[in-house]
This record gives C-alpha cells, sequence and structure tokens, in this order.
C-alpha cells in the first residue's frame, strides 16, 4: 500500500461563458501543489496533490467568452464525486436573471453539496451559487460590478465587498473569492487549507503572486448608477457633476430642483440608488482618487480641492469608503500609473515622438 497521500479530486466548471485565463489559471495552480517547487528547486517533480479537472454540461469542446477552445475532461454525469468544486467567473450581463439557463449546472452543483463537496466561486461565479440555493442566508463576495446580479435577484445573500475571500457556511464549506485576479487568493487558500501552507507558500513562489489583503474596495468605482430616467433627477446628476465640491451642494440640488427635500431624496434614491449626500460623497472620492493617481498635490489639499474642508474627516471618510487610506491608495496605483507613463514615454522616444501622460 502506498504510504503517497490521497489526491484530492477537484471539478473545475466550465460554462460556454467561462472565462478561459481563470479556468486554466486554476487549473494550472492547483495542479502545481506539492509538485512543481520541487522540479525547480531540485530537477524532481514532487507528487502532486491536486487532480483538477474541467467539468461541463457536456463533454464536447466549446469555444469560451473569449473565443479559446474548451475541451472538458468529463461531462457532469461523469464526473466523480469531487472533494472540492471551483466555479470561475463567467460572463453574464450586470444585474441581469439567469433564467433557467443553468438549471442543468446548479442541480449538478446542490448535488456536489450535498455529498459534502466543498464550493468554491471567483468573481462572477458566485452568482451560479446562488442560483442553486447555497448561499441562502450567508455573507458572500464578488466582483464589484456584479454585485447588482445578487442584491437583485437573491435577497437572502449577504453582499460583503470589503473582503476579498469569504469562507463560511456548514463547516466553511462555502468559500468565495471578490473579483479580478483574487481566483489566485482563491487557488492559495484552497491549497493551504486542504494540502498545507508550505505547499501554498510554494505555489506562491512558482507563480510569483501575492496575496490580494487590501479586498477588492480599492479597485472599486464608487459611482455605479447609470443616468437616470426621471428627467428631474437625471439634470440634478448632470449639475452634480459640475458641482459636487461646492459648499452644501444638496442644499443647493435641491434649491434648483424646485422639489421639496424629501421628495427629491425620495426620487433620487429611487432612480439612482443612492440619497443625495451618498452620492456626492461618491463624486467627491472618485475624483480624489483619480488626483491621488496622476498629481503631486497633499493628501490634505486634495480633500480640500473635492469638497472636504476638514482633512480628519476626508481622510476617515476615505478609509471606509474605499477600504484602505489616501497614502495607501497613492503608494499603490499612483506607482502603477507612473510606471505605465515612463514605459509609454520610453517606447515614444524610441519612435522619435514625446508622448504626453494620461
Amino acid at each position: 500500500m502506498s504510504d503517497e497521500p490521497r489526491q484530492l479530486e477537484v471539478a473545475l466548471l466550465a460554462v460556454p461563458e467561462v472565462s478561459a485565463s481563470t479556468l486554466y489559471g486554476m487549473l494550472d495552480m492547483l495542479a502545481s501543489a506539492g509538485r512543481d517547487y520541487s522540479f525547480i528547486t531540485k530537477g524532481v517533480p514532487g507528487v502532486q496533490r491536486m487532480r483538477p479537472v474541467v467539468v461541463s454540461r457536456h463533454k464536447e469542446a466549446f469555444q469560451a467568452a473569449n473565443g479559446v477552445l474548451i475541451q472538458p475532461d468529463a461531462s457532469l454525469a461523469e464526473c466523480r464525486a469531487p472533494d472540492i468544486v471551483c466555479i470561475p467567473d463567467f460572463f453574464c450581463e450586470p444585474g441581469s436573471s439567469l433564467g433557467n439557463r443553468f438549471d442543468e449546472e446548479t442541480a449538478w452543483l446542490r448535488r456536489c453539496h450535498a455529498s459534502g463537496a466543498v464550493m468554491s466561486s471567483a468573481c462572477s461565479g458566485a452568482v451560479l451559487l446562488a442560483e442553486a440555493g447555497l448561499l441562502d442566508g450567508l455573507e458572500a463576495t464578488i466582483h464589484w460590478g456584479y454585485v447588482e446580479a445578487l442584491t437583485a435577484h437573491y435577497p437572502r445573500v449577504k453582499v460583503n465587498l470589503a473582503k476579498t475571500l469569504i469562507a463560511n457556511g456548514e463547516g466553511h464549506r462555502i468559500v468565495l473569492a471578490g473579483g479580478g485576479m483574487s481566483w489566485q487568493d482563491l487557488a492559495l487558500f484552497l491549497i493551504a487549507r486542504f494540502v498545507g501552507t508550505q505547499e501554498a507558500i510554494e505555489v506562491a513562489r512558482v507563480f510569483l503572486v501575492a496575496w490580494h489583503d487590501a479586498g477588492q474596495l480599492p479597485y472599486a468605482s464608487l459611482v455605479m448608477s447609470q443616468p437616470a430616467t426621471d428627467a428631474v433627477i437625471a439634470k440634478c446628476q448632470v449639475w452634480l457633476a459640475d458641482n459636487y465640491a461646492c459648499r452644501a451642494p444638496v442644499a443647493k440640488m435641491v434649491a434648483q430642483s424646485g422639489l421639496p427635500e424629501r421628495s427629491l431624496s425620495r426620487r433620487f434614491r429611487k432612480a439612482t440608488g443612492y440619497n443625495p449626500l451618498d452620492y456626492v460623497h461618491a463624486l467627491r472620492l472618485e475624483e480624489a482618487k483619480q488626483l491621488l493617481e496622476r498629481s503631486e498635490l497633499g493628501v490634505d489639499a486634495i480633500g480640500e480641492e473635492v469638497g472636504y474642508e476638514e482633512p480628519s474627516f476626508f481622510r476617515r471618510l476615505f478609509r471606509r469608503k474605499v477600504g484602505i487610506s489616501p497614502a495607501a491608495y497613492r503608494r499603490r496605483f499612483g506607482g502603477l500609473r507612473s510606471s505605465w507613463n515612463l514605459r509609454n514615454n520610453a517606447v515614444a522616444q524610441g519612435n522619435g515622438e514625446r508622448r504626453a501622460p494620461p
């Protein structure tokens, strides 16, 4: 009898709308656990601890949303009972209903959960867990652009964007990663939990990835509403876009609208999802983020520029809404913009041009 530990069966669910990069990126990272670090450092592959396979409704190959050909390893009916199920992100219209498009997949997800599998999702994949009823009454995270996909259609799900990764439910068998590249966090978490911390660290070294400890709030847009269909509120939005930094913008907007303050507030929330003051804060903080990225202004000067006379209030509000301090935001995103500008200028100079920074 072999002394080697049993390989964990991991089923990666692929639907036609799947993001191929997440699907195969997760497959590569999970398959690496226990195997690749030893090969890189010693020249001999270690024991592979996870066996990830791509499963889909049918086994026939199909094109993913971006045109990449996906070849499933097994159909849902053929898939052996997995220890872990992973749902990569997939392209669906934010806020739209799934209807009955994924009835076979959600029935399979319920069966896997009932058999004891750990259920996990990355980014918009959480929508399929919600559709299967597995997130009812639980805290969940998802890409910031897909919050409405949960809140509008699954009111029993408690969305928390402040967290990059959430594990909850009975036995913490529901694991969700937020958005973008946080599928890497999900893969590392699953490796650490079910294989070992050392193996997770080794995989992180092999793939040169780091934990997204600040969450996704710093990346999220604070203003998500579309122009209102209510003509009065749409006019207010246009006015606020140019005047959010003035003193008492809400009172001035109320005066211009000709509506009683309570009536305007009620219609504004109905049309945009925000009360007027929260909308003003969102506009101001979005501009503050832009100034932190592209300007050399001090933090207090930026707060004043966007309409906050009290520096400490601006700093507290920024941290609460964005998830990190203004200085930390500048370090993270100002550096990215500076690096990009330097690269663009170097390329432009090589072509005999001088390109202005964006």
